[in-house]
């Protein structure tokens, strides 16, 4: 198997809200109108789906519960170039409808992050660190 991971699909309670603050709030691109059955939104390399939760459930087998909202043990991350961008995407989170759950401030690794939950509860940490370096595309250079 290849290690490659080239979609996360977040199960959502109520899809045209999820899409307007991915589309809108966030500026995501997609192709994904308010009434779309499933969004799928371009980013720098892995994509991103947002999908009815009772029917990501369903999908998966007959006895998988629809989870409830809040932290489920995974975050997803958008780390940022420079330090003051942290701050500046927090901002924009918060005006999509996001609620900022830590604030930007130093962290014991050396870098800058905070924490957003988007309207579903799914976490989001914006970081950046000075040991992150991008390619021209945007991707994260480990």
């Amino acid at each position: 198997m290849e290690a490659r991971i080239t979609l996360i699909t977040l199960g959502v309670r109520n899809l045209p809200r999820a899409i307007r603050f991915y589309r809108d709030g966030l500026g995501f691109e997609t192709e994904a109108a308010d009434d779309a059955e499933v969004a799928f939104f371009r980013t720098n390399g892995t994509r991103l789906a947002l999908f009815p939760v009772d029917q990501l459930a369903k999908d998966i087998g007959p006895d998988v519960p629809v989870p409830s909202p809040g932290f489920s043990g995974i975050t997803l991350a958008h780390n940022v170039r420079f330090k003051h961008q942290v701050e500046e995407v927090l901002a924009v989170a918060e005006r999509a409808g996001a609620k900022i759950v830590k604030p930007a401030q130093d962290t014991f690794w050396g870098g800058f992050a905070g924490y957003f939950t988007d309207p579903d509860g799914y976490v989001w940490e914006v970081a950046w660190g000075p040991m992150f370096s991008y390619s021209d595309a945007g991707e994260m250079v480990l």
